[in-house]
Order: structure tokens, then C-alpha cells, then sequence
């Protein structure tokens, strides 16, 4: 698909691009909802400049603050999370690098959720070496998350402690050891849809396999807190273009949906998405469960409308 014929997207009548993302979603993903749980396990004081993240050490936010949880503690959120009806559980830790007894720890408790839950084990955990990646993959890990956060163009604007390359390399290093890879990024950060266009464009050559798409949920303390609401077109002409784009790759809704469109995400999954972060997120409390669950009936009854 080319530029000008994706540029075509953003001036066609939201109705009408809604109707195309959710044929191509039905062609592709047909009516599979993929739906996930994090926790967050180690949380603050992360060395990276993340204008947006309340975990940035150089932000003064009031959140937790902890080190890495027990194997117990991590086992028993991934129980909860197979009984919320999520097919996946995710290990976030904040910070760019851990160290070799954090991975022999999450390596250890992805052994046990694979055994003894059977729900699939993600994680995100920044940057990590060929030999990290091959431990936790033969401890059962299926998929690495790991954001590029926004397009090539915009990334300086947000994060200076490390490049957008980076990320890419990152990705491509779980890519080779043959991991899946979750990776999308954050909307309202003041960025363009051309950088989202952009972004869209690089994760479909990096041929991920999930896109989440989280909207800014500004925080006090962080250098994003004053930022502006997106309107609800904008967020769901967003989603429909991404999975556009992407065809056949899980289109996720994370953090913020439940802000941006409040009563309308159902809208979200008739423009494409088939995917749903839940239980909650790293340092902010997401919908009930159960309002959840009531929301995934909802949409299986519109996609078979």
C-alpha cells in the first residue's frame, strides 16, 4: 500500500473507514479476541528520560516504588489473570537493563505459569542480550513486548537516554532467537498522524506480530501531565488506519481507552481492533474485570451482526 494511497485514509468518511478496517479484521483474525494481563514487577526509578512515563526516575510522580516480586507473587497474578479469561500474561519491569538473578527469577516463574496455569508468558524487559532471550524462551516465554513508542521522526522529541534504533534492535534480536513480538506504541503525545502513519509503517516491516495501542493517560509529575485529550474520531480513525496497514497482525487497545472513549470502545473493534489489554496497567487502575467481559459479549455479538 502506498503513502498517498494510506494519506487517502485520513480525509474518507470515518463510517465508511471504519467499514473496511473491520472487513479486512474478519478476513484476517476472524472473530479471535486476543486478550492479555501485565503486571508490573518491578516498578520506578528507571534511569530512562520518557517525557510520558511516571516510572522515570527524572519524574516526581508518587508511584509505588518496589523491586522485582517473588516467583510466588508473580504465579499467583498469572492464576488471576487465566481466570479473567486473558490467553496471555505479561512480565513489564521498569528499567533499560536487569540484572542475571532478575532473569533467572522471571525465567523460573515463566517455567512455572507454563506448567502449572498454561496461560501463554510475555514479557517486557527492555533491552536484553542473545543468551537473555534464549534462556527465557527455553523457560517457556512465547512473546518479548517491547514499544517503539511513536514514529522514527518524533522519537527525540520524547526520549533522549536511548534511540529509536535501539528499539528496533531489540525487537529484531527477539525476532532471531524466534519469539513473537508485541510492539506499538502511545497516541497523544503531540505527535502527527503522519508519525503514527510512520509508525504503523515500520512495525509492519518489522513484522510484529501484535500492536498494542495505548492513548496518553497524562500524569502528574511527568513532563506530559498538561497534554490534551484526543477526540474519540481521532483515536478510532487511528485504530482503523493501523489495522489497514497491518492486515493480519493483532490490533490491541491498551492504557487510556477506557479515558479516550469511555462508553464507545466497542467502536474501537468495529474499526479493526481484536485485542484488549486488562486487569489493569502499570501504574494506573484499568475497568472491572467483569465490565470487560461484558464488553468482549458485546463485540462478539456485533461482529456476527
Amino acid at each position: 500500500m502506498t503513502k498517498a494511497n494510506i494519506n487517502k485514509l485520513l480525509k474518507m468518511p470515518l463510517t465508511a473507514l471504519m467499514a473496511r478496517a473491520n472487513r479486512l479484521r474478519a478476513r484476517h483474525m476472524g472473530m479471535a479476541m486476543d486478550l492479555c494481563t501485565i503486571t508490573n514487577a518491578k516498578s520506578g526509578l528507571c534511569s530512562e528520560d520518557c517525557k510520558f512515563c511516571a516510572q522515570s526516575g527524572r519524574h516526581k510522580t508518587g508511584i509505588a516504588v518496589y523491586p522485582l516480586k517473588s516467583i510466588e507473587q508473580m504465579f499467583q497474578e498469572a492464576r488471576q489473570a487465566k481466570a479473567n479469561g486473558a490467553k496471555r500474561f505479561g512480565i513489564v519491569t521498569s528499567g533499560n537493563r536487569l540484572t542475571k538473578p532478575e532473569i533467572d527469577t522471571i525465567a523460573e516463574t515463566i517455567k512455572r505459569v507454563r506448567r502449572d496455569i498454561g496461560i501463554g508468558a510475555c514479557a517486557s524487559l527492555g533491552e536484553l542480550e542473545k543468551s537473555e532471550f534464549l534462556q527465557l524462551k527455553r523457560a517457556g516465554l512465547s512473546r518479548y513486548h517491547h514499544n517503539l513508542e511513536t514514529s522514527r521522526e518524533y522519537f527525540p522529541k520524547l526520549v533522549t537516554t536511548h534511540t529509536f534504533n535501539d528499539r528496533i534492535k531489540t525487537i529484531k534480536a527477539a525476532k532471531a532467537v524466534g519469539l513473537e513480538v508485541c510492539s506499538g506504541g502511545i497516541i497523544g503525545l503531540g505527535e502527527s498522524m503522519q508519525d503514527r502513519i510512520s509508525m504503523a509503517l515500520t512495525l509492519k516491516a518489522l513484522k510484529v506480530d501484535s500492536v498494542p495501542i495505548n492513548v496518553l493517560m497524562p500524569i502528574a509529575g511527568t513532563r506530559m501531565a498538561h497534554a490534551k485529550p484526543l477526540p474519540n474520531d481521532e483515536v478510532i480513525r487511528t485504530i482503523a488506519i493501523f489495522r489497514i496497514i497491518l492486515k493480519d497482525k493483532v490490533v490491541k487497545i491498551a492504557a487510556g481507552r477506557e479515558s479516550a472513549l469511555k462508553d464507545f470502545q466497542a467502536l474501537a473493534f468495529m474499526a479493526g481492533a481484536n485485542g484488549m489489554l486488562v486487569g489493569g496497567y502499570l501504574t494506573t487502575r484499568g475497568r472491572a474485570v467483569i465490565d470487560d467481559q461484558r464488553l468482549v459479549e458485546e463485540v462478539k455479538r456485533l461482529w456476527m451482526a
